[in-house]
């Protein structure tokens, strides 16, 4: 949809991703140094959030699909105009395209982690696959338009082929922490940069236009995605220290239980001889 919401829709999956991985990931690498922390330290139980979360993946990219194809000025399923003999709405072909491999991605994450069908690198090797041809199809998304639109989607592909490459990474080295927290932060990125986008091109409620021409927003602009940047390692910072704090809180508590069950027997020992 090459409106503000055509943006924001996308821009809300990849911030919704990127704010749960901020949690998930060091709750997995916190609970792996203290297994008897938390539940959700075991194996099986992070496997059912895979699981989980390659349903929700799936949902989210049938919405997707669903609304570049059935919006009112969308192409309803028809991909060629007879009548007019051109192509009909290829901008929103092009984006039911990425979120159909980000939908294929969520149920390689399903028979992954649900059943032996599959070996589990699957899951990040199509999920890089699944970025990357988002990022292909986006290479292609630009000819003839204004500068800085073109400018603004050039930025978010640092983003998505950054993301594309770490994901790669992750399918030989599984479970490293700082490929996860650098592919948390890139998708944290391209989720606030997909919203800057849409108040860019298409400002909502009647705001001025930008001038599509002018240099200096551009270099505003690039400054501006170095701040979204950062301040997506700013969520990161701060998630990983509420759970850091949490679980070490948890493990504190239960070291204190143990330290009160083994003094109770002690006591127990003491009373008897004293009898």
């Amino acid at each position: 949809m090459g409106n503000f919401k055509g943006h924001a829709l996308p821009g809300s999956f990849f911030l919704l991703f990127g704010l749960w991985w901020s949690v998930k990931y060091p709750l997995k690498y916190a609970c792996r140094k203290n297994k008897n922390a938390c539940y959700l330290g075991s194996r099986a139980g992070f496997q059912r959030l895979e699981f989980v979360e390659g349903i929700i993946k799936a949902v989210f990219a049938l919405i997707g699909m669903v609304a570049e194809q059935f919006v009112p000025d969308g192409p309803h399923l028809k991909l060629y105009n007879y009548e007019e003999k051109h192509w009909d709405h290829l901008m929103n072909w092009q984006h039911a395209t990425m979120y159909l491999f980000y939908g294929i991605s969520g149920l390689v994450d399903i028979v992954a982690h649900g059943t032996n069908a599959l070996p589990v690198a699957m899951d990040r090797m199509m999920l890089s696959l699944a970025v990357f041809i988002e990022g292909f199809l986006f290479c292609y998304h630009l000819h003839g338009r204004a500068m800085l639109d073109v400018h603004v989607h050039q930025l978010l592909l640092f983003a998505i082929f950054g993301a594309a490459v770490c994901i790669f990474l992750e399918v030989f080295f599984r479970g490293s922490i700082v490929l996860e927290m650098f592919r948390t932060s890139l998708c944290i990125l391209q989720g606030s940069w997909f919203w800057q986008i849409g108040f860019v091109l298409y400002p909502p409620n009647g705001s001025p236009e930008w001038n599509q021409t002018d240099h200096t927003n551009m270099m505003f602009l690039t400054m501006c995605y170095c701040w979204h940047y950062a301040f997506a390692f700013l969520i990161l910072a701060v998630n990983y220290t509420i759970v850091s704090w949490a679980v070490r809180s948890k493990v504190k508590q239960s070291q204190s239980m143990e330290m009160g069950l083994l003094k109770t027997p002690e006591r127990d020992q003491e009373s008897e001889d004293e009898i």
